[in-house]
């Protein structure tokens, strides 16, 4: 018995030892390779998620605390974002739109305009409008915000990655702080407020609708990182198939070797009826 499965064991190792099964083995590497960093990037993408929502947990329903105390020239710690503030200052005259921006399915702008503050500038995201029938490149007549000195609350929120897109004048692409800087000629603090509430404004023009509560769904990216792990043996077990497919063809080819049994055939109910 121990010669036999000696020799079992060498024609598996021969046969494994083959260009073409060592490819494929290759191969089967790789991709567990593959399949096991996907898995990691789809589980880091969930704890992000799982840990925007312990911010916003803990932030979002606090009382405000002054702006200046947590915005300043230096980009804006993730650990402070959605931090609940408060600022007294005066709304600049120019204003912005972020183009390309969905709220319950429709697409719109979102509104932006310079907030002066101790002397420094904040940006501060007052709301969405409907795009409507305009084109896409279209710069809305929107409503100026409150004049003269204004308090506002809202939450703090870290600037956006750069589009690399050129924009039409009084628009963007995204709520990149270095873009704005550039557009209104004057630099920013390293983060940005949504606004909560503020004096209504009386002017001619679109009003914007204040943005509603902050998305808290986890997606499936953890459902996608158990799938990528859970394939990572997948191309091992194809192989030991495969193998074990070669395997009985030889020896079913051997001189004098048994047939093998007929696999019974399955009877469908259709072929019952027919008979």
């Amino acid at each position: 018995m121990a010669s036999t499965l000696s020799c079992y064991g060498c024609r598996v190792l021969r046969r494994v030892f083959t260009l073409r099964w060592l490819g494929t083995l290759l191969l089967a590497a790789l991709w567990s390779v593959a399949a096991y960093h996907l898995g990691h990037w789809q589980y880091d993408r969930h704890l992000a998620k799982v840990e925007r929502n312990e911010r916003i947990d803990a932030h979002y329903g606090a009382a405000p605390v002054p702006l200046t105390g947590v915005l300043a020239a230096t980009p804006l710690p993730l650990a402070a974002e959605w931090t609940h503030v408060t600022a007294t200052g005066t709304y600049g005259e120019q204003r912005l739109v972020v183009r390309g921006r969905t709220v319950d399915g429709e697409v719109g702008y979102e509104v932006l305009a310079p907030f002066r503050v101790d002397g420094a500038i904040v940006v501060v995201d007052r709301g969405w409008i409907s795009q409507g029938q305009r084109g896409a490149s279209d710069v809305p007549v929107v409503a100026p915000p409150p004049a003269g000195e204004v308090t506002l609350t809202g939450w703090v929120r870290v600037g956006e990655q750069s589009r690399g897109k050129a924009s039409t004048p009084g628009q963007v692409a995204s709520i990149n702080l270095a873009d704005i800087s550039a557009a209104i000629g004057e630099p920013v603090l390293g983060g940005y407020v949504i606004l909560e509430r503020d004096s209504a404004p009386a002017g001619v023009g679109l009003t914007p609708t204040v943005l509603g509560k902050p998305d808290k769904g986890l997606g499936p990216h953890q459902a996608y990182a158990y799938q990528w792990w859970m394939t990572m043996p997948l191309g091992f077990v194809l192989i030991y198939y495969g193998l074990r497919r070669e395997r009985d063809a030889d020896e079913d080819a051997l001189p004098g070797a048994p047939a093998r049994p007929a696999k019974p055939k399955k009877v469908r109910i259709w072929d019952e009826e027919d008979a």
